[in-house]
């Protein structure tokens, strides 16, 4: 196997090299949401629709997570919902139509709060500046660095978006159980996709290898290390259900938020 780390356009540029390769299982596209599903919803540029592809085999899910600037006067989600009624409350993401981008529009939707979005090209500048107090909240994903800002209380984790607490850290509550946010669960997901044109058997093999590899121990230590958390395995139909239903959810949202493609 060859790895090729290919960025550009929200992910677009490797999700076209994908699509422009025959389609017989051998080119895979190792993805998330953000290009797969966000990307052509929120880019006028991208030409690919989340239908183009089929999710094969899945790695792992990240929960994101609500980061606030260490000197907010909270310590949970009706307390900063207090606090941030009247003001102006920055929030950061990677860009227009990001996951982070998404989460923080259907929290301020959600709340009636005044958030403004600014928009980073990475997120090494956003730590740096939500350390730095520059930045007052995010929406970031619990993993990499993440966890060991929060660990060192250069920043602190006020909410998780997933019904469950996460293990690494079990006393930061789950949004949704705030009567304003019961819906409130993003998480980024991380899968193998084929054109969907790779016959079936091709697209049921990927799928079985890719439960395999995940039931090994190394591979399960490996993705928990990282702070994602391992999924429960999909026959090739519950895949195409669950990739179908993140569609849906994410069409909703964006119309629900009322975003628009730039």
């Amino acid at each position: 196997m060859i790895v090729e780390n290919i960025g550009g356009a929200g992910g677009a540029v490797a999700v076209q090299k994908v699509l422009g390769a025959p389609a017989d299982g051998h080119a895979q596209l190792l993805g998330t949401p953000m290009e797969l599903v966000l990307a052509p919803m929120a880019m006028s540029a991208v030409k690919h629709t989340p239908e183009d592809l089929r999710l094969a085999g899945m790695v792992a899910s990240i929960p994101l997570v609500m980061l606030v600037r260490k000197d907010i006067p909270a310590t949970n989600m009706d307390e900063f919902i207090a606090w941030a009624k009247g003001r102006s409350v920055s929030y950061a993401s990677t860009g227009p139509g990001s996951l982070f981008h998404v989460a923080g529009e259907k929290f301020a939707a959600s709340t009636g709060l005044n958030l403004l979005h600014v928009p980073y090209k990475g997120g090494g500048q956003v730590f740096t500046d939500l350390v730095g107090g520059q930045i007052d909240i995010a929406f970031w994903t619990l993993a990499g660095p993440v966890i060991g800002l929060v660990k060192e209380g250069r920043v602190r984790a006020l909410g998780i978006a997933s019904p469950q607490a996460h293990a690494l850290f079990p006393d930061v509550a789950p949004i949704s159980r705030n009567k304003l946010l019961t819906d409130f669960n993003f998480d980024l997901w991380i899968g193998v996709q084929v054109p969907k044109g790779t016959p079936q058997a091709t697209v049921e093999a990927i799928n079985k290898a890719m439960t395999e590899t995940m039931k090994q121990p190394s591979q399960q230590r490996g993705v928990m290390e990282t702070g994602a958390q391992l999924v429960k395995p999909m026959n090739q139909a519950e895949l195409d259900k669950f990739y179908a239903s993140e569609n849906e959810r994410y069409r909703r949202l964006f119309k629900s938020i009322k975003l628009q493609p730039q």
